[in-house]
């Protein structure tokens, strides 16, 4: 397939997701970024009942979080379809019986944030389609995304993580004391998450085990599938941004971030990261003494490595009171407004908001479609 000299990008965005609005956020930021005499673009939003819609760039461009409420993809527009012809795959809009707005798809951005996004699904249809994508292919994006599926891989990996335990719906049904007594032998405080969430929603930080039923139910409102997680004290949050390297090599990894609470529980939940700024502070790059940096560094291209990511990732560690550096989390689909984490690491390493937008999108270009 013969990429034209101006390939036409879809900015896909949105979803049906607890991560709508901040899907919404990054598509903003992406599509007011990007070089317009390069690319040719194209909106398409999910709203949450998961209908596809084409909108206008510059509408897209000035979503923005007014008085603490975020953005959505609006429900009152017309249907638009992806299909696949013999020329390519295609986007149009549904007008009666005919299809308008018809624009070719040369590669897909996908901006979606949590689950039919973030996970796979969305990787698998454009594999289906013949479309090209920016990120991780499927099964990268499936293990990160469930977060039971990736400490596994990662202690198979031989990665460093700290204690956690998964409760599977048919465990809690059968069984939940079982469960409840696999817990508390963690030690408290611990970290209730549904497994295949994202933002931290959902999350409840439990320091008496009498505790746990509840925040275990709320977590299952989310994701039948739940994890626990030993709480770390007195940890310093790290993340690192990693890219991938256009000709197969070593990938390169960013300077290093630190992560600093203000709030009285520490818990970076969904409001201190999108919210008031005043709860959290991003350090840029991260105070840290340069062979911890690089031990940092080192292990995020490990992960990056042990999962065959592609493009780009964002690995959250810990770094414990005694220098140890234990991995939290793979993100295969960071935030990606011009102020979230994963820009700022990289512009700390050189590298512009609008030039990590071209990279991403030229890598993805590069790699052939099928299995790799």
């Amino acid at each position: 397939m013969t990429t034209p000299a101006r390939p036409t990008v879809a900015v896909v965005f949105g979803g049906g997701s607890s991560e709508h609005g901040v899907s919404c956020l990054t598509a903003a930021g992406v599509l007011s970024a990007i070089d317009r005499d390069s690319y040719e673009l194209v909106a398409v939003g999910i709203t949450r009942s998961g209908r596809w819609v084409q909108l206008d760039v510059d509408e897209v461009v000035a979503l923005t979080t007014i008085d603490g409420t975020l953005p959505e993809v609006p429900e009152d527009r017309a249907d638009a379809v992806l299909s696949r012809t013999a020329e390519g795959a295609r986007i149009a809009t549904v007008e009666g019986d005919r299809l308008v707005d018809v624009h070719p798809i040369d590669l897909a951005f996908s901006l979606l944030h949590g689950p039919m996004g973030e996970d796979g699904t969305i990787q698998g249809l454009f594999e289906m389609y013949g479309v090209r994508y920016v990120g991780s292919g499927v099964t990268a994006s499936a293990l990160a995304m469930d977060k039971i599926r990736m400490k596994q891989v990662m202690a198979l990996s031989g990665l460093p993580i700290g204690p956690w335990v998964g409760i599977r719906p048919g465990e809690w049904a059968a069984d939940p004391e079982a469960c409840l007594t696999s817990v508390r032998a963690l030690h408290f405080p611990v970290y209730v998450k549904p497994a295949r969430g994202g933002s931290s929603v959902g999350i409840t930080k439990v320091t008496d085990p009498s505790e746990l039923p509840g925040a275990i139910e709320l977590a299952q409102r989310w994701d039948p599938r739940v994890i626990v997680e030993e709480g770390i004290q007195d940890a310093r949050e790290i993340e690192c941004g990693v890219l991938a390297d256009p000709d197969g090599g070593r990938p390169e990894a960013s300077v290093v971030a630190e992560i600093e609470m203000h709030t009285a529980s520490g818990f970076y939940d969904f409001d201190a990261k999108y919210l008031p700024e005043e709860q959290v502070s991003l350090h840029v790059p991260a105070d840290l003494d340069p062979v911890l940096a690089e031990q940092v560094r080192e292990v995020s291209v490990r992960v990056f490595d042990a999962f065959d990511c592609e493009g780009l990732a964002r690995v959250d560690c810990f770094l414990t009171r005694d220098n140890t550096v234990l991995v939290n989390e793979l993100n295969t689909m960071p935030g990606f407004t011009r102020f979230s984490m994963f820009p700022q690491v990289w512009a700390a390493a050189g590298v512009a908001y609008s030039e990590l937008i071209g990279r991403l999108i030229e890598l993805a270009l590069g790699r052939p479609v099928g299995l790799r």
